[in-house]
């Protein structure tokens, strides 16, 4: 496995951590993140997206699509910019920051592992 598959592979993991957080205890996560709890069905269609994310970031990984991995880069690092405009706005609490800069630094590592292969 390239250092860019690697990179994807485990940011997959990642995701598919996070979405079964999302998925069987939303609201253990929400409080986390300083939000209210929610009994509605939004929190697990978040964390069945984030499984599906990361089915692909790990299938694309195990079979090297580096078309992908590089156009995962842009939509990674632009995770972080939306997340900072959600907090100014006041939609959303600055810990959720925390999840945007992993996003950025995956991204960070799959643009440098492309760039040196």
């Amino acid at each position: 496995m390239s250092k860019a598959a690697t990179s994807l592979f485990v940011f997959g993991i990642y995701l598919t951590f996070v979405g079964l957080g999302f998925l069987l205890i939303p609201n253990t996560i929400l409080g986390i993140l300083g939000v209210a709890p929610t009994t509605e069905p939004w929190i697990h269609i978040v964390g069945m997206l984030l499984l599906f994310l990361a089915y692909y970031d790990i299938q694309s990984a195990r079979v090297e699509q580096k078309v992908f991995f590089k156009l995962s880069v842009y939509a990674r690092a632009s995770v972080i910019l939306f997340f900072i405009a959600f907090v100014i706005l006041g939609m959303a609490p600055p810990i959720l920051l925390l999840f945007g800069v992993v996003d950025l630094l995956a991204a960070i590592w799959t643009a440098l592992a492309l760039r040196a292969e």
